[in-house]
Order: structure tokens, then C-alpha cells, then sequence
């Protein structure tokens, strides 16, 4: 058994990420600045993006998406129950209601027949929300078709994946020949594939994104680099009640080296990903995840999915053998429709997403980060099959 304990997912930070960081203290300048807007121009190179907006959250990004939008009361999102909290708290946050999809059963991402369905059953729909789950991309090009047809936004939830691609095109990058209006949203919280400790980034059109830009900063006309500065003016003025969304330099500083170590830190990744796939093949008490042929998954969370009917424990209890092994873990999601809120708002049964509850009874998420060491992979494997050993049926 391990000595110390490994947590699920810890951050890889080398020393240009520190140097950096020091860089912007002494720098006299930490809040938005001169960092964010190196890191916006790199990122929006790395994606292919048209425009990009640097933001405090991947929540945020979603949140002001949705207010660009003109997003609010009366309006209905589609979105799924396999995800976490934030992606439907925002549209509570507009006056909007959620309209909830169940998922497909390998990806358990959002699925798109059910959002045609939904699309027909409820009037009041404006956008579609996806999430691109664990950094597998869900089937966007049926969305955005079904969003072409009927006259929909799509907002994509891309918090897991950086830099996943779909059928050759990276998560974030506008098809050339799409006429639907397409946001991404992308996360670089502190366990995510490429971290500036909180923080988050916008992609879309250029008129979309500079609406996003000014509900991101007070509704002001102009942000605080620019009034700052020698060539800036005293003068603003305030056109929208907007947030206080913007990403600080001290985060764009982390994100500056983090972006060009991003492939490196992935094919570690993925390496991991690999091994952790060998070992379980054989294993028929558990599952494997999904990584379709057409598509390159981002690989930020390794869901293994538990066989129970095949052990005397359920998985509660493996996670806690886990944790005595001293191997972290966690579980994403709980879904939506199961959180207090919305089960007492909407009425919400369990049996109501029958996939999303059934999947996620069921699934651990096991440790992976390119900080880990091939030994630490080795004492996750070593841990779960003892585990599976000692309780199979």
C-alpha cells in the first residue's frame, strides 16, 4: 500500500508558471493587464478561434454567453443533467428555465435525438447548452444542425475539454461553413487539463464576444487596463448591469507557460489513460470509458464505471477501500436533477433521467494528471483490482 496519500487530480506547475506569476507581482500590475491580453492572443491562436474573452470562470464565460444572448426570463435551455451544478445555474441566474435531456449511455454525453424531441415539445427554447463530458465531445454536429433548423444559439460547455477535436476540429474552433451562433466555454480551474488556479475563457463571433466583454467587467465601456494605462482616458461609462467576471494578470500569468506545455502535458495524459486501459481490460467487474473513432478526447477525468451486480459492495464502499489504500477518487457527476434545488423546483424524479441516475450510481472517477508519476498509475491499478478481488461475487 502507497505511504502517502495520491489526490485525484493535482496540478502540474513548472518553474516558467512560478517565474511568471513573480514576474506579474513585481511587474506592479496584477490585476487585468498586459498578461491577460497575451494569454487571450495565444489562446485564440492555439483554438482557431474568431474572438476570445478571458474570464475569472468557465461559469462566468457561460453566464455572460447567455446574457450576450439576451438570454432571460421567458426563455427555455436545453441542457443535460450529467454535469456539474454551474452549467444550469446560470440559466437560473438569467430568469431562464433549464429543460433537461437524458444522455447516451457510452459517452454520457447530452443526447441529440433527445434534444430534437425536446426542441419540438417546448416552444420557448433560445439555446442549446452541451457539455463536452470528461473531455469526450459530444455529438456537436447534430446539435448545431438541429440548432441551424429551428433557429437556435448553441453554448458549448467545454469546462473538460481542452484540447479534445471532434471529427478533426478542436473543440472551440468554428466550422468554416456554420452559420449557427456558436459560444464555447472553457474552464482552467485548478484540477483542469491546462490551470491558472480559477479562470475561464469565451469563444465566438467578434460581435458576440465584445457584448460578452463589456457584461463582463460592471457593463462598463471600457475595462480597467485600457483606463489605466498612459494612453487610456479617466472616462467610462456604465450601458449594462453588468458582472465582475474578469480575469486578474496574476491567473494569465499561470496560463501563459501552462498553453505551451499543453500538448506535452497531454500526451503524459494520455499515456496514463493507456495503462490505465491495459489493466482493466480484463477486469470484467468494471468498465472502461468511451472514446469514439471520430473523435480525440481531451481525457480530463478516467471514469471507471462498476459493474456492481458483479460485486458485494457498491460504491460507496469502494471508495472508501480507495481511500484506505490512500488512492483518491470522486464522482462526476451527481446529477442535476438529484440536487435539492431543482428536484423541489421542477419536480424532478430520480427515474426521470434514467441513464444519467442509472450511470451514476455507479461510476468512480480514478486519479489522472501529467504530474503523476508511472508508479502512482501503478498503485491506482495495483489498489482497484485488490478492491475487486476482495469483492467479487
Amino acid at each position: 500500500m502507497r505511504k502517502e496519500f495520491l489526490p485525484f487530480s493535482p496540478p502540474l506547475i513548472g518553474e516558467d508558471d512560478i517565474a511568471e506569476v513573480v514576474a506579474s507581482l513585481r511587474s506592479g500590475w496584477i490585476t487585468t493587464g498586459p498578461r491577460v491580453e497575451r494569454f487571450q492572443e495565444d489562446f485564440k491562436e492555439f483554438i482557431g478561434a474568431e474572438s476570445v474573452l478571458a474570464l475569472n470562470s468557465c461559469t462566468s464565460a457561460l453566464h455572460v454567453a447567455l446574457a450576450a444572448l439576451d438570454i432571460g426570463p421567458g426563455d427555455q435551455v436545453i441542457s443535460t443533467p450529467m454535469t456539474f451544478c454551474s452549467s444550469i445555474h446560470v440559466i437560473e441566474h438569467q430568469g431562464a428555465t433549464p429543460v433537461l435531456v437524458d444522455v447516451e449511455e457510452d459517452t454520457l454525453n447530452i443526447n441529440p435525438a433527445r434534444v430534437e424531441a425536446a426542441v419540438k415539445a417546448n416552444r420557448e427554447v433560445k439555446a442549446i447548452l452541451p457539455v463536452h463530458l470528461y473531455g469526450h465531445p459530444c455529438e456537436i454536429d447534430p446539435i448545431l444542425d438541429i440548432a441551424r433548423r429551428h433557429g437556435l444559439a448553441v453554448i458549448e460547455d467545454a469546462a473538460h475539454s481542452l484540447p479534445a477535436r471532434y471529427r478533426g476540429r478542436m473543440i472551440g474552433t468554428p466550422s468554416p461553413d456554420d452559420d449557427v451562433t456558436n459560444l464555447v466555454a472553457f474552464s482552467f480551474y485548478a484540477t483542469k487539463n491546462l490551470t491558472t488556479g480559477e479562470g475561464g475563457m469565451l469563444t465566438g463571433p467578434q460581435e458576440i464576444i465584445d457584448q460578452a466583454r463589456v457584461w463582463s467587467l460592471h457593463g462598463m465601456s471600457r475595462d480597467a487596463y485600457k483606463r489605466y494605462t498612459a494612453e487610456g482616458s479617466w472616462s467610462y461609462e456604465v450601458v449594462l448591469p453588468g458582472f465582475k467576471y474578469n480575469m486578474p494578470d496574476l491567473q494569465a500569468a499561470l496560463g501563459l507557460h501552462q498553453l505551451k506545455r499543453l500538448p506535452e502535458m497531454q500526451r503524459r495524459r494520455r499515456q496514463h489513460v493507456e495503462h490505465y486501459n491495459e489493466a482493466f481490460k480484463s477486469i470484467e467487474e468494471v468498465q472502461t470509458p468511451t472514446e469514439r473513432e471520430h473523435v480525440e478526447s481531451a481525457w480530463h477525468i478516467y471514469l471507471l464505471r462498476l459493474n456492481l451486480e458483479m460485486l458485494n459492495i457498491d460504491r460507496a464502499r469502494f471508495i472508501e477501500e480507495l481511500r484506505a489504500l490512500n488512492i483518491g477518487s470522486s464522482v462526476h457527476f451527481i446529477p442535476v436533477h438529484l440536487q435539492p434545488f431543482y428536484r423541489d423546483k421542477y419536480g424532478y424524479k430520480p427515474e426521470d433521467y434514467p441513464i444519467a441516475y442509472r450511470e451514476y450510481m455507479r461510476m468512480v472517477s480514478l486519479p489522472l494528471s501529467p504530474s503523476l508519476t508511472d508508479d502512482d498509475v501503478d498503485d491506482v491499478v495495483e489498489a482497484v483490482t485488490a478492491i475487486v478481488e476482495r469483492h467479487r461475487k
